[in-house]
């Protein structure tokens, strides 16, 4: 049985919250239930890590919760977050520009040998 559980946001629009509610819940499930999990954050969905963004976006219009809020309580619950590097120069970032929740900046040799290589892994995409 696997124990790590690798989120890949690719194809996640944070300019649609209604798709940001799910992955972040279950990236928070998954570790409730003691998996490791990390959440890598690529292509359009690489600008929540940027400070300021995820705060102003709501899975659901009028809730008080943010995406942040989704954030925090994931990272609370021991999940992983990382940026993809080629994300610092499309939202022009800088590591410091990262949420504290963020853990790092990962590149696709990262992405394709936890996918390739560590048979105790799965994958979800969103």
């Amino acid at each position: 049985m696997a124990h790590k559980l690798l989120i890949i946001m690719v194809n996640t629009d944070p300019r649609n919250g209604e798709e940001l509610g799910a992955p972040f819940f279950q990236a928070s499930v998954a570790a409730a239930m003691d998996y490791e999990v990390e959440v890598v954050c690529t292509a359009t969905a690489g600008s929540l890590m940027k400070k300021g963004v995820a705060e102003k976006l709501h899975v659901k219009p009028g809730s008080p919760k943010t995406v942040y809020d989704f954030i925090r309580d994931a990272h609370e619950a021991g999940v992983k977050f990382y940026c993809c590097s080629p994300n610092l120069d499309l939202f022009d970032m800088t590591e410091d520009d990262l949420i504290p929740e963020c853990s790092g900046i990962v590149g696709g040799a990262h992405v394709i040998s936890s996918v390739m290589e560590d048979d105790d892994t799965k994958v979800l995409t969103y």
